[in-house]
């Protein structure tokens, strides 16, 4: 059979390129993040000095995020499958980038970056389904592991690239640049790479949804949705709240310049590449049953390297502890798609996923703004108040899978087969 016709021979190719669409959409979303740093942008819309306006920017992104992962996934999954929604929700996310620059006023770009967010919603539950229809379960670690390095890979070169581009020319040109990336990067590697498996087997026939309500229903029966959602949200929590803010810490509470933030707020992410790739390869070789003991360890390390970072005096000791905290923060990527790949039925794991990914989206989109207003304070700028809350994610982080653990809530089972108890 040629490779053309089994798509499976092209499975690791598929995963590239989502690879590839996840960094470009990251490096997307967190351009916000270094614009807040930015005089112009700030004067431009009115909201220098209002730290609670420069978190809702992100808020609102991951309000319209959470919807459509939430409401979008099971349309998604009945009706289109991975291929056509990824290139429907390219097209959209590229072009309301494009026109951000247009925007007259803060309520406009909020409205925008609510669109933009609502674009890119449904991108890791197609990515999930992608990887549960073309790997086996002994196999799945690896390819979550390469494709979820987007999040750091995005979020490590975009801190720079942004910075460099609004140091050489200016903020409305970083829009329109990565607009235009998003369209010559992905639509061509989706159109090339992203197929569908071919399984044709009565059983995955028969499990087959017949409708979006049923996919919808299917996706809320998965054993422990509930303490997937509550790991989801802390997980997103610190990654929204750490990346929304880590420029301005970096600036203004350690005062790097702004060359020294480009670098060092890139390098957290850099070293959770690494660790995010050691999940996978961890969970391949251990059973279902333990993946989240990484969610243990991934907790404790970050939540006291966060605590060193913020409440040492010496600017080099906190921007390393950052860093070790997203080596720790990496190593917990792998795991979610994973157990819910694991314990969602076969013709929903898009669904499922997207009420993971909704919900732990719709409720982490507060902490930039909760974050922002902590820093804020009482009229005097705090950082260490806002980044606290980083700590206390991955607390909650670890007191839910110690959970798990204890009651093996994420019960493993594999097309079809009984769930154990």
């Amino acid at each position: 059979m040629s490779t053309a016709s089994n798509p499976r021979k092209l499975r690791w190719w598929g995963v590239i390129t989502l690879l590839l669409v996840v960094i470009i959409s990251y490096v997307d979303r967190m351009n916000v993040s270094v614009l807040i740093t930015n005089n112009e942008f700030l004067e431009h819309f009115g909201i220098k000095g209002d730290r609670i306006a420069q978190g809702e920017l992100m808020s609102l992104f991951l309000i319209g995020y959470g919807i459509a992962a939430f409401f979008l996934s099971p349309l998604y999954e009945t009706f289109f499958g991975v291929r056509k929604g990824l290139l429907i929700s390219i097209l959209i996310w590229a072009v309301m980038t494009i026109v951000s620059p247009v925007a007259s006023s803060i309520g406009l770009l909020l409205l925008i970056r609510f669109i933009l967010g609502a674009s890119e919603g449904p991108l890791f539950s197609l990515k999930t389904m992608y990887i549960k229809d073309m790997f086996d379960q002994h196999e799945r670690g690896k390819p979550n592991a390469v494709s979820s390095m987007g999040v750091s890979i995005g979020l490590a070169v975009g801190f720079p690239i942004v910075t460099y581009i609004i140091l050489h020319s200016h903020w409305q040109a970083s829009y329109v640049i990565l607009g235009i990336l998003n369209l010559i990067i992905g639509l061509p590697l989706i159109l090339l790479f992203i197929k569908e498996s071919g399984k044709k087997d009565s059983k995955r026939a028969s499990a087959k949804p017949k409708s979006l309500k049923e996919t919808f229903r299917q996706a809320w029966k998965t054993p422990g949705l509930v303490w997937i959602l509550l790991i989801e949200i802390a997980t997103l929590s610190y990654l929204w709240g750490s990346s929304s803010w880590l420029p301005a810490y970096l600036l203004n509470e350690r005062h790097f310049s702004i060359k020294e933030m480009g670098i060092l707020a890139s390098l957290p992410f850099i070293f959770s590449i690494g660790s995010g790739y050691l999940g996978g390869y961890i969970i391949d070789r251990i059973s279902p049953k333990r993946v989240s003991m990484l969610f243990v360890v991934g907790g404790l390390g970050t939540a006291i390297s966060v605590s060193i970072a913020i409440f040492s005096a010496s600017p080099v000791v906190s921007a390393i502890g950052l860093i070790v905290a997203n080596l720790f923060w990496g190593i917990q990527g792998p795991a979610i798609p994973s157990i819910v790949q694991s314990a969602s039925p076969d013709s929903s794991v898009g669904s499922t996923y997207g009420i993971v990914n909704g919900v732990g989206n719709l409720v982490s989109a507060l902490m930039p703004t909760v974050m922002g207003a902590m820093i804020a304070g009482n009229g005097s700028e705090s950082f260490t108040a806002g980044f606290t809350l980083l700590i206390g994610t991955q607390v909650l982080t670890v007191i839910c899978a110690i959970v798990a653990l204890r009651y093996n809530v994420f019960a493993a089972k594999e097309a079809g087969a009984p769930v154990e108890r």
